[in-house]
Protein backbone atom coordinates (compact mmCIF):
# COMPACT_ATOMS: atom_id res chain seq x y z
CA UNK A 1 0.00 0.00 0.00
CA UNK A 2 2.91 2.38 0.80
CA UNK A 3 4.65 2.04 -2.60
CA UNK A 4 1.09 2.71 -4.06
CA UNK A 5 0.53 5.45 -2.13
CA UNK A 6 4.06 7.02 -3.13
CA UNK A 7 3.10 6.61 -6.58
CA UNK A 8 -0.36 8.31 -6.17
CA UNK A 9 1.34 10.63 -4.34
CA UNK A 10 4.37 11.59 -7.37
CA UNK A 11 1.37 11.72 -9.89
CA UNK A 12 -0.39 13.85 -8.03
CA UNK A 13 3.08 16.12 -7.39
CA UNK A 14 3.95 15.72 -11.54
CA UNK A 15 0.05 16.71 -12.31
CA UNK A 16 0.24 20.03 -9.30
CA UNK A 17 3.56 21.39 -11.05
CA UNK A 18 2.07 20.77 -14.97
CA UNK A 19 -0.91 22.79 -13.58
CA UNK A 20 1.20 25.45 -12.05
CA UNK A 21 3.71 25.78 -15.21
CA UNK A 22 0.39 26.09 -17.32
CA UNK A 23 -1.25 28.52 -15.19
CA UNK A 24 1.95 30.30 -14.93
CA UNK A 25 2.56 30.05 -18.89
CA UNK A 26 -1.63 31.46 -18.63
CA UNK A 27 -0.68 34.40 -16.64
CA UNK A 28 2.07 35.56 -18.58
CA UNK A 29 -0.03 34.86 -22.00
CA UNK A 30 -2.36 37.57 -20.28
CA UNK A 31 0.08 40.04 -19.04
CA UNK A 32 1.50 39.87 -22.74
CA UNK A 33 -1.67 40.70 -23.98
CA UNK A 34 -2.64 43.24 -21.33
CA UNK A 35 0.86 44.96 -22.17
CA UNK A 36 0.10 45.12 -26.11
CA UNK A 37 -3.50 46.42 -25.23
CA UNK A 38 -1.55 48.73 -23.45
CA UNK A 39 1.22 49.42 -25.84
CA UNK A 40 -1.71 49.86 -28.52
CA UNK A 41 -4.18 51.84 -26.44
CA UNK A 42 -1.62 54.60 -25.22
CA UNK A 43 -0.98 55.83 -28.11
CA UNK A 44 -4.72 56.01 -28.95
CA UNK A 45 -5.84 57.55 -25.61
CA UNK A 46 -2.72 60.40 -25.51
CA UNK A 47 -4.06 61.08 -29.27
CA UNK A 48 -7.64 61.40 -27.96
CA UNK A 49 -6.91 63.20 -24.77
CA UNK A 50 -4.68 66.24 -26.17
CA UNK A 51 -7.39 65.97 -29.19
CA UNK A 52 -9.82 67.14 -26.77
CA UNK A 53 -7.58 70.02 -25.06
CA UNK A 54 -7.00 71.82 -28.08
CA UNK A 55 -9.17 75.01 -28.48
CA UNK A 56 -12.13 73.96 -30.37
CA UNK A 57 -15.81 75.33 -31.06
CA UNK A 58 -17.49 72.19 -30.85
CA UNK A 59 -19.39 69.77 -27.62
CA UNK A 60 -17.51 67.05 -26.51
CA UNK A 61 -19.81 64.92 -27.84
CA UNK A 62 -19.55 66.12 -31.63
CA UNK A 63 -15.53 66.07 -31.24
CA UNK A 64 -15.15 62.82 -29.91
CA UNK A 65 -17.24 61.59 -33.10
CA UNK A 66 -14.78 63.59 -35.14
CA UNK A 67 -11.47 62.02 -33.41
CA UNK A 68 -13.31 58.47 -34.03
CA UNK A 69 -13.98 59.40 -37.70
CA UNK A 70 -10.48 60.77 -38.43
CA UNK A 71 -8.37 58.15 -36.48
CA UNK A 72 -9.42 55.24 -38.58
CA UNK A 73 -13.33 54.89 -37.14
CA UNK A 74 -15.23 56.12 -40.08
CA UNK A 75 -16.60 52.85 -41.12
CA UNK A 76 -17.74 52.43 -37.85
CA UNK A 77 -19.42 56.50 -37.40
CA UNK A 78 -20.86 56.17 -41.10
CA UNK A 79 -22.51 52.31 -40.17
CA UNK A 80 -23.75 53.76 -36.84
CA UNK A 81 -25.37 56.79 -38.97
CA UNK A 82 -26.30 54.89 -41.53
CA UNK A 83 -28.65 53.00 -38.81
CA UNK A 84 -29.50 56.01 -37.11
CA UNK A 85 -30.74 57.44 -39.88
CA UNK A 86 -32.63 54.42 -41.48
CA UNK A 87 -34.40 53.62 -38.20
CA UNK A 88 -35.42 57.80 -37.88
CA UNK A 89 -36.61 58.41 -41.61
CA UNK A 90 -39.55 59.58 -41.57
CA UNK A 91 -42.78 57.84 -43.15
CA UNK A 92 -45.12 58.40 -45.93
CA UNK A 93 -48.41 58.98 -44.71
CA UNK A 94 -47.57 61.19 -41.64
CA UNK A 95 -49.98 63.97 -40.79
CA UNK A 96 -49.40 66.97 -42.35
CA UNK A 97 -48.33 70.28 -40.58
CA UNK A 98 -50.72 72.49 -39.38
CA UNK A 99 -49.13 75.79 -39.46
CA UNK A 100 -44.97 76.86 -40.07
CA UNK A 101 -42.48 78.38 -38.03
CA UNK A 102 -42.29 82.16 -38.03
CA UNK A 103 -39.04 83.16 -39.56
CA UNK A 104 -37.68 86.60 -40.55
CA UNK A 105 -38.64 90.37 -39.22
CA UNK A 106 -42.77 91.07 -38.69
CA UNK A 107 -44.73 93.54 -37.91
CA UNK A 108 -43.89 97.09 -38.56
CA UNK A 109 -40.48 96.69 -38.50
CA UNK A 110 -40.49 94.08 -42.01
CA UNK A 111 -39.67 95.79 -44.87
CA UNK A 112 -39.19 94.82 -47.98
CA UNK A 113 -37.42 96.56 -50.94
CA UNK A 114 -39.08 99.52 -51.21
CA UNK A 115 -37.29 101.26 -54.55
CA UNK A 116 -38.97 99.98 -57.29
CA UNK A 117 -35.57 99.15 -59.26
CA UNK A 118 -34.23 96.98 -56.45
CA UNK A 119 -34.95 93.31 -57.91
CA UNK A 120 -37.09 90.72 -55.39
CA UNK A 121 -37.90 87.04 -55.85
CA UNK A 122 -40.97 85.81 -56.60
CA UNK A 123 -42.53 83.63 -54.01
CA UNK A 124 -41.84 80.00 -54.31
CA UNK A 125 -44.44 78.29 -55.79
CA UNK A 126 -46.06 75.40 -53.25
CA UNK A 127 -45.59 71.85 -53.82
CA UNK A 128 -48.43 70.80 -51.45
CA UNK A 129 -51.64 72.33 -52.17
CA UNK A 130 -53.54 73.84 -50.27
CA UNK A 131 -50.28 76.15 -49.06
CA UNK A 132 -50.29 76.71 -45.68
CA UNK A 133 -50.10 80.64 -44.50
CA UNK A 134 -46.64 82.45 -45.18
CA UNK A 135 -45.52 79.37 -46.68
CA UNK A 136 -43.10 80.19 -49.82
CA UNK A 137 -43.62 83.97 -49.09
CA UNK A 138 -40.37 86.07 -48.39
CA UNK A 139 -39.83 87.80 -45.12
CA UNK A 140 -36.74 89.89 -44.71
CA UNK A 141 -34.25 89.11 -42.24
CA UNK A 142 -31.87 91.49 -40.16
CA UNK A 143 -30.87 94.93 -40.91
CA UNK A 144 -32.16 96.87 -43.82
CA UNK A 145 -30.07 98.51 -46.61
CA UNK A 146 -31.53 101.34 -48.88
CA UNK A 147 -34.96 100.76 -47.63
CA UNK A 148 -35.32 96.72 -47.35
CA UNK A 149 -33.50 94.22 -46.56
CA UNK A 150 -31.06 92.61 -49.12
CA UNK A 151 -31.29 88.88 -47.37
CA UNK A 152 -35.14 87.44 -47.41
CA UNK A 153 -35.97 84.53 -45.58
CA UNK A 154 -39.02 81.70 -46.00
CA UNK A 155 -40.30 78.15 -45.75
CA UNK A 156 -41.88 75.31 -47.37
CA UNK A 157 -42.85 72.02 -47.87
CA UNK A 158 -40.65 70.23 -50.43
CA UNK A 159 -41.89 66.67 -50.65
CA UNK A 160 -45.58 65.68 -50.88
CA UNK A 161 -44.98 62.13 -49.80
CA UNK A 162 -43.55 63.97 -46.45
CA UNK A 163 -45.50 66.83 -45.62
CA UNK A 164 -43.97 67.28 -42.28
CA UNK A 165 -40.49 68.15 -43.83
CA UNK A 166 -39.67 72.13 -44.01
CA UNK A 167 -36.87 73.48 -46.22
CA UNK A 168 -35.05 77.00 -44.68
CA UNK A 169 -34.47 79.08 -47.68
CA UNK A 170 -32.32 82.34 -47.62
CA UNK A 171 -32.25 84.66 -50.62
CA UNK A 172 -29.13 87.17 -51.24
CA UNK A 173 -29.43 90.12 -53.13
CA UNK A 174 -25.58 90.13 -54.81
CA UNK A 175 -26.14 93.98 -55.79
CA UNK A 176 -26.52 94.85 -52.63
CA UNK A 177 -23.98 92.53 -50.90
CA UNK A 178 -20.43 91.83 -50.43
CA UNK A 179 -19.61 87.91 -49.79
CA UNK A 180 -16.92 86.34 -47.86
CA UNK A 181 -15.54 83.42 -47.40
CA UNK A 182 -13.04 82.78 -44.20
CA UNK A 183 -10.75 79.99 -42.89
CA UNK A 184 -11.77 78.06 -39.62
CA UNK A 185 -9.18 76.39 -36.91
CA UNK A 186 -8.65 73.62 -38.32
CA UNK A 187 -10.55 74.00 -42.05
CA UNK A 188 -8.86 74.10 -44.58
CA UNK A 189 -6.04 72.68 -43.20
CA UNK A 190 -3.60 73.85 -44.39
CA UNK A 191 -2.30 77.51 -45.54
CA UNK A 192 -1.95 80.54 -43.52
CA UNK A 193 -3.17 83.13 -43.23
CA UNK A 194 -5.91 81.78 -40.89
CA UNK A 195 -7.42 85.44 -40.20
CA UNK A 196 -9.23 85.88 -37.36
CA UNK A 197 -11.41 82.30 -37.73
CA UNK A 198 -14.97 84.14 -37.22
CA UNK A 199 -16.24 87.57 -38.67
CA UNK A 200 -13.68 90.40 -37.74
CA UNK A 201 -14.48 93.09 -35.55
CA UNK A 202 -14.24 95.66 -38.25
CA UNK A 203 -16.58 94.14 -40.26
CA UNK A 204 -19.12 93.92 -37.78
CA UNK A 205 -20.95 96.98 -38.43
CA UNK A 206 -22.30 95.69 -42.05
CA UNK A 207 -22.61 92.21 -40.65
CA UNK A 208 -25.88 90.67 -42.28
CA UNK A 209 -25.22 87.04 -42.47
CA UNK A 210 -23.31 83.50 -41.88
CA UNK A 211 -23.04 80.81 -42.95
CA UNK A 212 -21.77 77.32 -43.21
CA UNK A 213 -19.11 76.27 -45.86
CA UNK A 214 -18.61 72.58 -47.55
CA UNK A 215 -17.50 69.38 -46.46
CA UNK A 216 -13.93 69.10 -45.05
CA UNK A 217 -11.09 68.93 -46.99
CA UNK A 218 -10.26 65.25 -46.54
CA UNK A 219 -14.32 64.15 -47.46
CA UNK A 220 -14.66 66.48 -50.40
CA UNK A 221 -11.02 67.09 -52.12
CA UNK A 222 -12.44 70.78 -52.76
CA UNK A 223 -10.47 73.69 -53.61
CA UNK A 224 -10.15 76.53 -51.17
CA UNK A 225 -8.71 79.95 -52.26
CA UNK A 226 -9.10 83.59 -50.62
CA UNK A 227 -7.38 86.99 -51.84
CA UNK A 228 -5.20 85.22 -54.54
CA UNK A 229 -3.82 82.87 -51.67
CA UNK A 230 -4.51 78.77 -52.30
CA UNK A 231 -5.36 77.09 -49.18
CA UNK A 232 -5.55 73.98 -51.18
CA UNK A 233 -5.90 73.38 -55.10
CA UNK A 234 -8.83 73.93 -57.33
CA UNK A 235 -9.86 70.73 -59.09
CA UNK A 236 -11.95 70.67 -62.29
CA UNK A 237 -14.87 69.78 -62.44
CA UNK A 238 -16.14 70.43 -59.11
CA UNK A 239 -19.04 72.57 -58.09
CA UNK A 240 -17.33 75.88 -57.17
CA UNK A 241 -18.64 79.22 -55.64
CA UNK A 242 -16.88 81.87 -56.72
CA UNK A 243 -16.55 85.61 -55.89
CA UNK A 244 -15.24 88.02 -58.14
CA UNK A 245 -13.14 91.42 -58.07
CA UNK A 246 -16.26 93.14 -59.57
CA UNK A 247 -18.34 91.80 -56.78
CA UNK A 248 -20.41 89.57 -58.43
CA UNK A 249 -20.81 85.88 -57.43
CA UNK A 250 -21.62 82.65 -59.55
CA UNK A 251 -21.42 78.88 -59.09
CA UNK A 252 -19.61 76.74 -61.47
CA UNK A 253 -18.27 73.88 -62.49
CA UNK A 254 -14.36 74.61 -62.49
CA UNK A 255 -12.64 74.60 -65.60
CA UNK A 256 -9.69 77.15 -64.57
CA UNK A 257 -7.03 74.61 -63.11
CA UNK A 258 -5.85 74.74 -59.66
CA UNK A 259 -5.03 78.08 -59.34
CA UNK A 260 -7.56 81.27 -59.80
CA UNK A 261 -7.06 83.98 -62.28
CA UNK A 262 -6.48 87.38 -60.24
CA UNK A 263 -10.33 88.77 -61.22
CA UNK A 264 -11.45 85.90 -58.87
CA UNK A 265 -11.44 87.24 -54.58
CA UNK A 266 -12.62 83.57 -53.66
CA UNK A 267 -13.35 79.82 -54.66
CA UNK A 268 -15.02 77.22 -52.63
CA UNK A 269 -15.25 74.09 -54.31
CA UNK A 270 -17.56 70.73 -53.23
CA UNK A 271 -18.33 67.90 -55.28
CA UNK A 272 -19.87 68.23 -59.16
CA UNK A 273 -22.95 70.57 -59.40
CA UNK A 274 -26.31 69.39 -58.23
CA UNK A 275 -28.02 72.15 -60.07
CA UNK A 276 -27.34 72.81 -63.88
CA UNK A 277 -29.73 74.48 -66.37
CA UNK A 278 -31.81 74.77 -63.08
CA UNK A 279 -32.44 70.93 -63.63
CA UNK A 280 -31.22 68.34 -60.77
CA UNK A 281 -28.08 66.82 -62.26
CA UNK A 282 -29.14 63.02 -63.93
CA UNK A 283 -25.23 62.16 -62.42
CA UNK A 284 -27.28 62.36 -58.80
CA UNK A 285 -27.99 58.55 -59.21
CA UNK A 286 -24.16 57.83 -59.12
CA UNK A 287 -24.01 57.39 -55.21
CA UNK A 288 -20.56 57.91 -55.47
CA UNK A 289 -20.10 61.41 -56.19
CA UNK A 290 -22.17 62.83 -53.80
CA UNK A 291 -21.05 62.18 -50.02
CA UNK A 292 -17.88 60.38 -48.78
CA UNK A 293 -19.46 58.93 -45.96
CA UNK A 294 -22.66 58.72 -46.31
CA UNK A 295 -23.42 58.56 -50.16
CA UNK A 296 -26.00 60.77 -52.22
CA UNK A 297 -29.16 58.27 -51.16
CA UNK A 298 -28.93 58.39 -47.35
CA UNK A 299 -31.52 60.63 -45.83
CA UNK A 300 -29.54 63.42 -43.34
CA UNK A 301 -29.50 67.30 -42.77
CA UNK A 302 -28.15 68.32 -46.00
CA UNK A 303 -27.50 71.70 -46.74
CA UNK A 304 -27.01 73.60 -50.46
CA UNK A 305 -25.93 77.25 -52.31
CA UNK A 306 -27.55 77.91 -55.95
CA UNK A 307 -27.58 81.24 -57.80
CA UNK A 308 -30.68 82.35 -59.64
CA UNK A 309 -30.67 83.59 -63.24
CA UNK A 310 -30.31 87.04 -62.01
CA UNK A 311 -26.98 86.06 -60.07
CA UNK A 312 -28.18 86.07 -56.54
CA UNK A 313 -27.72 83.70 -54.12
CA UNK A 314 -30.03 80.90 -52.41
CA UNK A 315 -28.77 78.88 -49.66
CA UNK A 316 -31.09 75.75 -48.28
CA UNK A 317 -31.12 73.83 -45.51
CA UNK A 318 -33.98 70.57 -44.57
CA UNK A 319 -33.97 67.46 -42.61
CA UNK A 320 -34.05 63.66 -43.70
CA UNK A 321 -33.01 64.72 -47.52
CA UNK A 322 -31.11 62.68 -50.22
CA UNK A 323 -28.93 64.63 -52.64
CA UNK A 324 -31.57 64.36 -55.35
CA UNK A 325 -34.46 65.45 -53.10
CA UNK A 326 -32.29 68.72 -51.82
CA UNK A 327 -31.12 69.23 -55.93
CA UNK A 328 -34.74 69.56 -56.62
CA UNK A 329 -35.65 71.51 -53.65
CA UNK A 330 -32.70 73.93 -54.59
CA UNK A 331 -34.20 73.70 -58.34
CA UNK A 332 -37.72 74.42 -57.22
CA UNK A 333 -36.71 77.83 -55.34
CA UNK A 334 -35.49 79.15 -58.17
CA UNK A 335 -31.49 77.89 -58.59
CA UNK A 336 -30.14 78.04 -62.43
CA UNK A 337 -26.73 75.88 -60.46
CA UNK A 338 -25.94 74.54 -57.21
CA UNK A 339 -23.93 72.58 -55.27
CA UNK A 340 -24.33 70.89 -52.19
CA UNK A 341 -22.53 72.25 -48.57
CA UNK A 342 -22.13 70.28 -45.43
CA UNK A 343 -24.82 67.76 -44.45
CA UNK A 344 -26.00 66.08 -40.87
CA UNK A 345 -27.46 67.60 -38.22
CA UNK A 346 -23.97 69.41 -36.63
CA UNK A 347 -23.30 72.03 -39.07
CA UNK A 348 -26.07 73.46 -41.01
CA UNK A 349 -26.14 77.08 -40.21
CA UNK A 350 -27.85 79.97 -41.20
CA UNK A 351 -28.05 83.17 -39.28
CA UNK A 352 -28.81 86.84 -39.40
CA UNK A 353 -28.36 89.77 -37.41
CA UNK A 354 -31.39 92.16 -36.35
CA UNK A 355 -29.02 95.13 -35.17
CA UNK A 356 -25.68 96.38 -36.52
CA UNK A 357 -22.60 95.35 -35.20
CA UNK A 358 -23.84 91.43 -35.25
CA UNK A 359 -26.13 91.84 -32.40
CA UNK A 360 -29.65 89.94 -31.81
CA UNK A 361 -28.17 86.85 -33.86
CA UNK A 362 -31.00 84.93 -35.40
CA UNK A 363 -31.09 81.24 -36.42
CA UNK A 364 -33.00 80.63 -39.83
CA UNK A 365 -31.91 76.57 -39.53
CA UNK A 366 -33.46 75.49 -35.91
CA UNK A 367 -29.66 73.89 -35.25
CA UNK A 368 -29.74 72.42 -31.62
CA UNK A 369 -26.09 71.58 -32.02
CA UNK A 370 -24.79 75.59 -32.46
CA UNK A 371 -25.44 78.75 -31.31
CA UNK A 372 -26.84 81.70 -32.57
CA UNK A 373 -23.42 83.01 -32.22
CA UNK A 374 -21.57 80.57 -34.35
CA UNK A 375 -18.85 82.38 -36.35
CA UNK A 376 -18.76 85.38 -34.18
CA UNK A 377 -16.49 83.59 -32.35
CA UNK A 378 -13.39 81.47 -33.06
CA UNK A 379 -14.68 78.05 -35.40
CA UNK A 380 -12.97 74.86 -35.91
CA UNK A 381 -14.58 75.08 -39.98
CA UNK A 382 -14.66 77.31 -42.86
CA UNK A 383 -17.62 79.80 -43.32
CA UNK A 384 -19.05 82.63 -45.20
CA UNK A 385 -20.28 86.08 -44.39
CA UNK A 386 -22.82 88.56 -46.11
CA UNK A 387 -21.88 91.80 -45.67
CA UNK A 388 -23.26 95.18 -46.54
CA UNK A 389 -22.29 96.99 -50.14
CA UNK A 390 -20.78 99.90 -49.55
CA UNK A 391 -19.45 102.38 -52.41
CA UNK A 392 -16.03 102.59 -52.75
CA UNK A 393 -15.65 99.20 -50.50
CA UNK A 394 -12.76 96.84 -51.84
CA UNK A 395 -14.12 93.07 -52.64
CA UNK A 396 -10.95 91.73 -51.50
CA UNK A 397 -12.06 89.19 -48.25
CA UNK A 398 -11.39 91.55 -44.87
CA UNK A 399 -10.01 89.77 -42.31
CA UNK A 400 -9.53 92.46 -40.02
Amino acid sequence: MSSMSSDAAARAATRTRRNRGRQIRRRRIVALVALALVVATVPAAYSYVTTMLQPSSLPLTIRTVEWVRDHHGAWLVNAAERYYYSWTAPKKGEPPLISLPAVGVTGSHASLPKDRLVYGPPPIRPVIVPALEREGVWRPAGVPVNGGSPVLVTVFRPEPDFPRILAYVAWIDTARTQLALYPGRYEPPSGSPRGPMAVPFGERSRLLATFNSAFKHKDGRGGFAVNGHVYEPLRNGMATLVGYRDGHVDIVAWRGGPTPRSTIVLARQNLPLIVNGGKPNPSLRNDSLWGYTLGNSTMVWRTGIGVDAKGNLIYLAAPDQTAQSLATALAHAGAVRAMELDINAEWPSFMTYRQPGARRAVKLVPNLNQPATRYLVPDDRDFFAVYERRPGQSFAVPFK
